[in-house]
């Protein structure tokens, strides 16, 4: 953190006072940072929290996403940025919705701005909750204070170096995720036990996660994986990351900047791929469970403090890389085209940037308090493909030489619009369990899609009178049949391969299936802290432990609870002429609360008793199950806590007896504790 601070700090001394710099850096950043800093910016905390849970849920055919959003990607990179970077130059403009219309302010440049604030504000958003997400697995503390530590952050960054200081920490942000990920899926596929193992544990659990088709889709796997091609694409309809290729100076720089950039950014996709396989096999599914905390939890069961700090510095750097800079390119909308007259007020440009970044903070605390609304995935989706389904289509037709009015594009971006939030509701209007539109085909498909065929169909109904920008001739009814089967053909050979390989819901079946099970498990107890200390009365005195401190080596064991052992010896003494009828001596009430992360256990002892901590389902071990499937009873079994600091809480309440003439005396108990960590052994044996 400190080092992100010092980069941010260090870009105050070389930036200019002027909004340009501010927020193009004056066109003449270096390409290997303004690329690192796409990478930083695109991945977003998305991708260490979203994509890791989607992956989690859907094993390996999440590689589809991966393999066609590069492709997308490099297609932005090639064409789209080539187009982008010349035109903003040509016409001195700063933002994505300039470049869509014909001038700065225009009517449809102040819709592309509104909607750019809008989608983006939910970006941020999601990547504040990433860090509220992380905080809260590795340290312990609500979302919401990660949040606002999120937010004071990237105000700071923002506020002191504009989109110089943003790229420059990027850069290094960049570094440090690359880094943390490369350590943490070498330790993820140790555990498991390497590739072999990944595979076995993944088909397990669910047959269906081995396979690199998904299964059981309605619209065909065509539409499935373009939905993923339209969202790589997607990257040329980001102001935030538009804006990292405007402050290129020429042409050379952006085909240096695209190599750095797939350079980096390839590797990561997959380093990432392999963590949510792996955080699957460690982390079998349960109701209980979120998926998203996959990453965080494996770094908290595997990692030295070292390592966790690194993961949890990866996570705060995607998320801080990619919220400042949506919150600049916010800014930029605002400024150059919902209110053009503030655009050379340096001082009136930093308000609008504080006042964007609190209201994602605001979006991003109340989904604290909305079902599904902490939901980093599809605050990232709804969010990356609305804007990509208002951008892109706009920024094809413009490439192709097309100039649409203000007509014209207004109607393509309300379409779009409109498509992404229809598609995006309909799983849950019609009760689909689908993780994002209908199918689980992606909203880019129906905002793109809606997109173009409202500039067709512009095209067909406008005259030339109405619009004097242009029309497409129609082609005639030959070159349409040639053109559509060469489409339909290829597409038609996939959907017969899928059709005969995929796979369905039926084989999915959990882990050995269904059934009865015998569960033989042998429970063991690791010394943490071992001691005496002495306890007032009516104080409370805390005892910190930590799991490095165990007499063994805990990698690998299946931690699954906390007890302490309290001993003492009651010591009260009476005195005076009327104890001889008085009531006698009563013992102190000494009780022990055990807390770990977010779990906490508090009992009342007598001396040699302990207080118990558990985190996994012990009435089962050592029974027989019925209908029940294995992966419920390791999701039931298998530990997701126990690595860290661990506290127990000695309070001792006096109980003086006595009465008339009698006094009792008793200022505290010397109390001796110990406390260990219970590991489980386990082995299922099916019965039928």
């Amino acid at each position: 953190m400190f080092l992100f601070a010092g980069v941010g700090i260090a870009s105050i001394r070389v930036k200019k006072d002027t909004t340009d710099d501010y927020l193009i850096a004056g066109r003449g950043m270096h390409p290997g940072l303004a690329a690192l800093s796409a990478v930083s910016t695109w991945n977003s905390g998305y991708m260490f929290i979203g994509a890791i849970g989607f992956t989690y849920l859907y094993g390996y055919n999440v590689i589809w996403m991966g393999i066609a959003s590069t492709l997308g990607q490099f297609v932005a990179w090639l064409w789209l940025y080539k187009f982008i970077q010349e035109e903003g130059q040509e016409r001195n403009v700063r933002s994505l919705s300039s470049l869509v219309a014909e001038k700065a302010g225009a009517p449809e440049a102040k819709l592309a701005a509104i909607l750019s604030v809008l989608f983006l504000s939910i970006y941020a958003a999601a990547q504040l909750t990433s860090g509220g997400k992380a905080l809260l697995v590795m340290m312990g503390w609500p979302a919401l204070v990660g949040i606002l530590i999120g937010f004071v952050l990237v105000v700071a960054y923002c506020y002191a170096g504009g989109i110089r200081a943003s790229i420059w920490t990027d850069a290094v942000q960049s570094c440090v995720m690359i880094v943390g990920s490369i350590i943490l899926c070498y330790i993820a596929l140790g555990e498991v036990g390497g590739f072999s193992g990944l595979d076995s544990g993944l088909e397990d659990q669910d047959t269906n996660l081995n396979s690199f088709l998904p299964p059981d889709l309605m619209f065909g796997i065509s539409l499935w994986i373009f939905a993923f091609f339209l969202g790589g694409l997607a990257v040329a309809g980001q102001p935030q990351v538009v804006s990292r290729v405007m402050t290129l100076g020429s042409d050379d720089d952006r085909k240096q900047a695209m190599i750095w950039f797939f350079v980096w950014q390839t590797p990561f996709i997959f380093l990432m791929l392999f963590v949510g396989l792996a955080s699957r096999v460690l982390f079998p599914m349960s109701d209980d469970f979120d998926p998203e905390l996959g990453l965080p939890m494996l770094a908290m069961d595997t990692m030295p403090a070292i390592g966790v700090g690194m993961i949890l510095a990866s996570i705060f750097a995607a998320t801080m890389s990619t919220a400042d800079s949506q919150v600049l390119a916010c800014t930029a909308a605002i400024t150059d085209d919902i209110k053009p007259e503030w655009r050379e007020n340096h001082k009136t440009t930093k308000k609008v940037t504080l006042a964007v970044a609190a209201f994602a903070t605001a979006i991003s605390v109340g989904g604290l308090y909305i079902p599904g609304g902490d939901s980093v995935f599809l605050l990232v989706v709804l969010a990356v493909y609305g804007l990509g389904s208002v951008f892109v289509p706009l920024l094809i037709i413009r490439w192709m030489g097309y100039k649409p009015d203000s007509t014209h594009s207004i109607v393509m971006m309300i379409s779009a619009f409109a498509g992404v939030i229809i598609w995006s509701m309909v799983p849950t209007i019609l009760g689909m369990k689908a993780v994002a539109g209908a199918d689980g085909v992606f909203p880019s498909v129906p905002g793109m899609g809606a997109a173009f065929a409202a500039h067709f169909i512009m095209n067909r109904i406008r005259t030339p009178e109405v619009s004097s920008l242009g029309r497409y001739s129609w082609p005639d009814s030959e070159k349409a049949v040639i053109f559509a089967a060469a489409i339909l053909i290829p597409f038609a050979g996939v959907e017969a391969g899928y059709l005969l390989n995929a796979p369905t819901s039926s084989s999915s079946s959990a882990l050995g299936g269904v059934g009865n099970y015998s569960i033989e498990g042998t429970y063991s107890y690791h010394a943490i802290a071992e001691d005496s200390t002495y306890v007032s009365d009516g104080d409370t005195v805390e005892i910190f432990a930590n799991s490095d401190a165990a007499n063994i080596e805990l990698s690998g064991k299946n931690i699954v609870g906390v007890r302490a052992n309290l001993t003492f010896t009651d010591d009260e003494t009476q005195q005076g002429f009327g104890c001889a009828i008085s009531e006698p001596p009563q013992p102190d009430d000494v009780s022990g609360t055990l807390t770990h992360s977010s779990l906490n256990q508090s009992s009342s002892t007598l001396s040699g008793e302990s207080v118990t901590l558990e985190w996994h389902n012990s009435s089962i071990v050592n029974t027989n199950q019925t209908n029940i499937s294995e992966a419920e009873i390791r999701a039931a079994l298998d530990g997701l806590f126990g690595i860290g600091e661990h506290t127990l809480g000695i309070t001792v309440n006096v109980n003086t007896g006595g009465g008339a003439g009698c006094q009792t005396t008793d200022d505290g108990e010397e109390i001796s504790y110990k406390i260990e960590l219970i590991s489980l052994d386990y082995d299922l044996t099916k019965l039928d």
